[in-house]
């Protein structure tokens, strides 16, 4: 099974919601590039189809940190299939479409070649975690606590206040295990360039 394929498998297992298929039906249409996009221009999954990979090693890292019992007793996190399928999956839906394929010279063997690469071309700049918000609640209602976990899945590595950022993982615990899934899966889990250095 490829990426997309498993994608969609967990997705449709998983996620019920009204509005899921239409979301669904737009990630597979013309209009997208979600399966071919990769998940970053130069970093982690900077190849064709990254992104998708990139989500679904999120919903694995994801599962994986709420099956923990400690997570479970001690924290007392504990979500439905659906909504860890929802954030996991769709965090980084803001990613649809800005991605283009190009070319850059790049010195192999002391010599310049041409050789490709991704620009990155973002047509709706509104920010990362929100932009993603904004683009499934067409589609589908997000619960609060979805919301605040995807809009703040970047945690500690964002833009945003430390403050604020740390009162958004004590109100709404989701968005800390995401950030920590994202994390995990972007630096223990996909290849990353930087990581060779």
């Amino acid at each position: 099974m490829n990426s997309k394929e498993e994608f969609i498998k967990i997705y449709k297992e998983n996620i019920h919601r009204e509005g899921a298929d239409k979301l669904l039906s737009f990630l597979e249409g013309t209009h997208s590039d979600f399966f071919e996009a990769p998940a970053s221009t130069k970093y982690h999954g900077n190849y064709e189809g990254g992104l998708c990979e990139h989500s679904i090693n999120v919903y694995h890292c994801l599962k994986d940190y709420l099956s923990r019992q400690r997570v479970k007793d001690t924290y007392k996190m504990k979500y439905s299939d659906e909504t860890i399928a929802i954030v996991a999956l769709l965090h980084d839906i803001c990613k649809t479409n800005i991605y283009k394929k190009g070319f850059k010279n790049q010195k192999i063997n002391g010599t310049w070649e041409k050789v490709p690469t991704y620009e990155f071309k973002d047509d709706m700049p509104y920010g990362h975690g929100e932009k993603s918000v904004y683009m499934i609640q067409p589609f589908m209602k997000l619960s609060r606590e979805e919301a605040f976990a995807i809009r703040y899945h970047m945690g500690f590595s964002s833009v945003e206040p430390t403050n604020t950022v740390g009162k958004v993982f004590e109100m709404f615990p989701l968005s800390f295990a995401l950030s920590t899934a994202d994390m995990e899966a972007t630096y223990f889990c996909e290849e990353n360039p930087q990581n060779k250095m």
